[in-house]
């Protein structure tokens, strides 16, 4: 049986725990983690189909995260599938 990952107080208390064999434990709950480091300073106002708005606050539940990051993420993924921008 896998070991549990304990929780750690102090960044501390994480640098000693890494310091060991982590092969016998259990990740099987871990999720990922997206950071937004980039200063929001731009405001979007836009009109929507409420079935739409509605559509995307469920998709953002699912995936526990706010309706309105859901729609940068979108926006973001959009923009990296159309290749490198300018001031990026």
């Amino acid at each position: 049986m896998k070991r549990r990952i304990p929780r750690l107080k102090t960044d501390a208390e994480a640098e000693a725990f890494l310091e060991q064999d982590l092969s016998d434990l259990d990740f099987s709950k871990f999720t990922t983690v997206h950071f937004e480091f980039e200063p929001k300073t731009e405001r979007v106002s836009m009109r929507l189909p409420k079935s739409l708005l509605t559509a995307v606050k469920a998709k953002a539940s699912a995936q526990g995260i706010p309706y309105q990051r859901f729609i940068r993420r979108a926006l973001e993924q959009a923009i990296e599938l159309s290749g490198p921008q300018p001031g990026r």
